[in-house]
């Protein structure tokens, strides 16, 4: 949890939550149980009560289960002639009666699977005048949470006197939304969770477009603004009497969070202090001024400063580089002191050497730093070169031009020069840009975004470039497909995945770096043993390391092999082997030839030849970078032209797969997509295109008058 959210920051001191679902959560569409839902919503409360939580379950549904089966038997119990008559509404109490049961059995049944037990408690609204009665139901209570027994309480609709929902003015519950926020106050829970179908609270009806989720719910502010929508499509209340029952438990004092039943962990990650669904709290006013970042005015503002940008001359935009150049080096000093306090507390919370290393801006760094942007200010404009020009009739003629893709947000972890280094692609390319750092380097980035943002004219604005503060604004940021068009992570397996499953942006970049180097046969064994050693020591952690090495079996049975693996063990790389080079070479045996160390270790295996190589490449690897070193030309061309990788080397390092290293100036990544951009990515892959037309008054009218010549032009006007 990011400390700069204090709407998040009541996370720490939760023991007791209340979750309530939904009967459209627990129920599908046709009004069956969802049982993946609820098996999720069960593997979640048994992880909350093994790490030390007291978990109380409301759950709604029963009138939805019982209804199902009621009209199957009333189905099949009925006679042609029954059937033709019109059908009346079934009695809901006769619905709950029968779908508590199917309710409650399934529930013991998934609670049991995951070695929890859980208990069923039926209430009516006319208990809670009884004080004895909420004496009692205190002691049941604490008594079974003692016990590790999971309550799950539900209205008593089959037995109830209320003739229909209606709001008691006493505070005695109306609907199961309600209930659990009395049971929250009477129980004293520290936090209540409302789970709907919904992500949370919107300005309007979540279905419209136009819809903002609220981040944190400030009463002063909201009340009078929601518009909501339909009430749930099963249950009684909907949002209207989610939010009542919300703002009725935060303003005495409980937390409540709103978010979704159907997306995956939502209950783990707000205990995370994670920014999903609509948080309740009573100091939310408090937090108005300086909480929630709007992160889609921090996409709209980029975009608008980005229009700005491309309206100015080429000469105008290289200054602009320049000045940052200048920037960088003028405020050394403090860029690296602030650097040095990150290190210092990375090794204080014990973070690996691996990751301190690319925190760490060594000396030089910035006089580098300044001098790869001035490379850029330097290069030929890219932005409305004219690529193809073409005559689609006498006297109209069409230019293919380039163009920047608009708003890109770029996430990334640890290295601090990364932002620099996209920053100035991003001005270079004519886009907005929106940055995420890892924690880890916060001082760095906020000294680095200054320094950048500062050289930036205010004929642009310095909104160019937006720095993401918190990982709690990342969700919201994803679904702004309609304003960022790129998003480029830069990181781990692990970061890059999640961010692919977790927006419709397109997204470039590469989940793994499974590199690999072949040794054939016919390859100089000296040039072998420089490039490998290279490949994988130079730089383990990066993403364009060596991780498995591959090699033909006349090595291994000329002996050419031992000093490359002797080598390698005196450098300190733990090498382990295939199915094959394990037992030849006496080393232990990979887990998985899927794997990236990101360390000094890597993964050797014996192949038959080329062929077998090319195979194992295209079966167990990320198709980043692989090389061959063989001095026979054909063998040479064939792994060249087969192998699927976004860069393929002969006789050269994988190490040489970098945007500075191709002559990019920089990059803002490595992309495997084979959608737009492939491999590093410079200038050119923050590119799109667009198509000018300048005619002499030409209409189409069913192309009866015009001639179409389609003649191609040079590109010069």
């Amino acid at each position: 949890m990011d400390s700069a959210d204090p709407a998040r920051a009541f996370v720490k001191d939760v023991k007791r939550i209340i979750i309530k679902v939904g009967t459209a959560v627990v129920t599908r569409g046709d009004g069956r149980l969802a049982l993946g839902r609820m098996g999720s919503l069960c593997e979640q409360i048994r992880e909350l009560t093994t790490q030390g939580f007291e978990v109380i379950l409301v759950t709604s549904g029963a009138v939805g289960v019982g209804r199902q089966r009621l009209r199957y038997r009333k189905l099949i119990n009925s006679s042609f002639a029954d059937l033709q008559r019109p059908q009346g509404d079934l009695d809901g109490k006769a619905c709950a009666a029968v779908g508590q049961n199917g309710l409650m059995a399934l529930y013991d049944t998934l609670f049991s699977q995951l070695d929890v037990t859980s208990a069923q408690l039926m209430v009516t609204d006319n208990d809670f005048r009884d004080p004895a009665f909420r004496r009692q139901l205190n002691e049941t209570v604490n008594s079974l949470l003692c016990l590790k027994v999971v309550p799950i309480f539900n209205e008593n609709d089959a037995i109830s006197t209320r003739k229909a929902p209606y709001e008691d003015s006493s505070g005695i519950f109306w609907d199961n939304d309600s209930l659990a926020a009395l049971l929250a106050l009477e129980l004293k829970a520290d936090l209540l969770v409302l789970l709907s179908d919904v992500d949370g609270l919107y300005t309007g009806p979540p279905s419209d477009p136009q819809s903002e989720l609220i981040h944190t719910y400030v009463k002063e502010k909201h009340e009078g603004l929601i518009t909501f929508g339909d009430k749930s499509r099963v249950g009684r209340g909907g949002m209207t009497a989610k939010v009542k029952a919300a703002v009725y438990a935060a303003y005495a004092g409980i937390p409540v969070v709103i978010t979704s039943g159907f997306a995956n962990n939502n209950i783990i990650k707000a205990l995370d202090g994670e920014r999903v669904g609509t948080l309740f709290h009573r100091e939310a006013i408090k937090w108005a001024s300086t909480g929630d970042v709007d992160a889609r005015k921090m996409a709209v503002s980029a975009r608008e400063c980005a229009r700005r940008l491309q309206a100015l001359s080429s000469q105008e935009r290289s200054k602009i580089l320049l000045d940052i150049a200048d920037a960088l080096e003028a405020k050394e000093e403090e860029i690296l002191a602030e650097n040095e306090a990150d290190v210092a507390a990375a090794q204080q919370a014990g973070y690996e050497k691996a990751m301190i290393s690319r925190l760490a801006l060594k000396p030089g760094k910035i006089s580098s730093l300044a001098n790869s942007v001035r490379v850029l200010a330097n290069m030929d404009e890219p932005i409305g070169r004219i690529l193809k020009r073409t005559e689609l009739a006498a006297g109209i003629i069409l230019e293919k031009t380039s163009s920047p893709l608009g708003v890109l947000l770029i996430i990334f972890e640890s290295r601090p020069d990364a932002l620099v280094q996209i920053a100035s692609l991003a001005v270079r390319s004519g886009n907005g840009l929106l940055l995420k750092g890892g924690k880890e380097a916060k001082r760095s980035n906020t000294i680095l975004h200054k320094v950048i943002t500062s050289s930036i004219p205010p004929s642009v604005g310095e909104r160019l470039v937006g720095l993401v503060t918190s990982r709690e604004e990342i969700p919201e940021l994803l679904k702004l497909d309609d304003v960022i068009d790129l998003v480029i992570p830069r990181g781990s397996n692990k970061l890059v995945s999640q961010i692919k499953a977790a927006t419709k942006i397109p997204v470039l970049g590469h989940a793994d770096g499974i590199c690999h180097v072949f040794i054939d046969k016919s390859a100089d064994l000296d040039m072998a043993k420089r490039i490998v050693l290279d490949a994988k020591t130079d730089y383990p952690a990066a993403c364009n390391a060596m991780e498995t090495l591959l090699v033909h079996k006349d090595l291994v049975q000329t002996g050419g092999l031992n000093d490359l693996i002797l080598e390698l063990q005196e450098r300190g790389v733990s090498l382990f082997g295939g199915p094959k080079a394990s037992s030849l070479l006496n080393i232990p045996e990979a887990n998985s030839f899927h794997h990236e160390y990101g360390a000094l270790a890597c993964t050797v295996e014996i192949v038959e030849d080329v062929n077998s190589a090319i195979d194992h490449i295209h079966c167990h690897g990320s198709a980043h970078t692989d090389s061959i070193i063989t001095e026979d030309k054909e063998v040479a061309e064939l792994f060249l032209r087969q192998v699927d990788s976004a860069a393929v080397l002969h006789n050269a390092s994988t190490r040489f797969s970098d945007g500075f290293r191709f002559g990019l100036g920089a990059e803002v990544g490595i992309s495997t997509s084979r959608i737009h951009a492939r491999g590093p990515v410079g200038v050119e892959g923050l590119l799109t295109t667009r198509w000018l037309a300048r005619g002499s008054g030409q209409v189409v009218d069913g192309d009866k008058e015009i001639v179409y010549t389609h003649k191609d032009l040079n590109l010069e006007a």
